[in-house]
């Protein structure tokens, strides 16, 4: 059976949380990602695939913090602009690295990045209210995030992780995806056999007016879910999630807090109605590979970047499966 693999890289695979995000750390990042994809595709038979997508969390977020900065000497650009922005740049990083990567392998396979649109509903609730889920920019302790609140009031900070000095950061409306825009391309260089890096950061969100024209949105849509509807567009069979744990955990932050090697769809729905998963950071995961499942792929694993080979080897990780 062709096997055709969607790599979801969470933000630690680009920017780790200690660091400032220079272009020195952030290609280091992307070569260490890279050699571990490299190794897969030097695993795969003629006619498998990749497909990969990435977070763009830090990255927006600094550079949002740039418009906001530099607002009295250049314009400021919307959060769509700047989405479209991060893509091109974390895409142009890792589209470098693997090709790179590959190149040291001995591998010739074309990869190629795409400015990716994602098309949301208008009237999602996430657009309303304080209901904004995502997490952007940098993690913050409540003192200093009360003390950006102060200078900006239309901001949204939350509470992100259970422990920890900082454990907030600024969140902002993260509609659900409902279509890849673009998707139908996607698939044919898969199909070609091109490694195609799309939908960076969730895409950029996009509605359409009543004559069908796209116009973006303010807003951040969550990369695994994008992530999810992409899988489908390109029949991947294998939907592998990449993010800062080796294994998914239950009761994460609690004493009784215990590794999950692998769980069937319907006792990921469970856990999930036990709210066991943190909004916003394990709970989408969690939810796009049900959703993965449910439409037809055959498994899904969550692990960090530095177990990917393991992970795909049944090694480690957690494997989410249908029943």
């Amino acid at each position: 059976m062709v096997k055709r693999i969607l790599v979801a890289l969470g933000g630690n695979a680009i920017k780790q949380a200690d660091e400032k995000g220079s272009p020195e750390e952030q290609f280091r990042n992307c070569m260490i990602t890279c050699k571990l994809l490299a190794e897969i595709v030097k695993s795969m038979e003629k006619n498998d695939g990749m497909i990969i997508t990435h977070g763009n969390g830090p990255q927006i977020g600094n550079l949002m913090v740039q418009q906001e900065e530099a607002r009295q000497i250049v314009p400021a650009q919307t959060m769509d602009i700047v989405g479209a922005m991060t893509q091109g740049q974390i895409g142009y990083m890792l589209q470098q690295a693997l090709l790179n990567c590959l190149k040291d392998e001995g591998i010739e396979t074309p990869v190629c990045v795409i400015v990716n649109q994602v098309q949301i509903d208008k009237n999602d609730p996430e657009l309303l209210g304080k209901a904004a889920s995502k997490p952007v920019g940098n993690f913050f302790t409540e003192e200093e995030a009360m003390a950006v609140k102060k200078e900006h009031p239309e901001y949204i900070f939350k509470k992100v992780k259970p422990v920890g000095e900082k454990a907030w950061r600024r969140t902002v409306p993260s509609p659900y995806p409902m279509a890849n825009v673009e998707g139908a391309a996607i698939r044919k260089l898969v199909d070609a056999g091109f490694i195609v890096i799309a939908s960076g950061g969730g895409g950029i969100p996009v509605i359409q007016d009543e004559h069908g024209r796209y116009k973006g949105v303010e807003a951040v849509v969550d990369k695994d879910l994008a992530g999810e509807r992409l899988a489908e567009v390109c029949n991947a069979n294998v939907f592998l999630i990449l993010t800062d744990m080796e294994k998914v955990k239950l009761n994460f932050g609690k004493p009784n807090e215990q590794d999950v090697d692998k769980m069937t769809d319907t006792e990921a729905k469970k856990y999930l109605e036990e709210e066991h998963f943190i909004l916003g950071s394990m709970e989408p995961k969690i939810k796009a590979c049900i959703q993965f499942l449910e439409s037809g792929g055959e498994k899904a694993i969550i692990t960090s970047p530095d177990k990917t080979v393991e992970a795909l080897e049944g090694k480690t990780g957690t494997l989410i499966y249908r029943n």
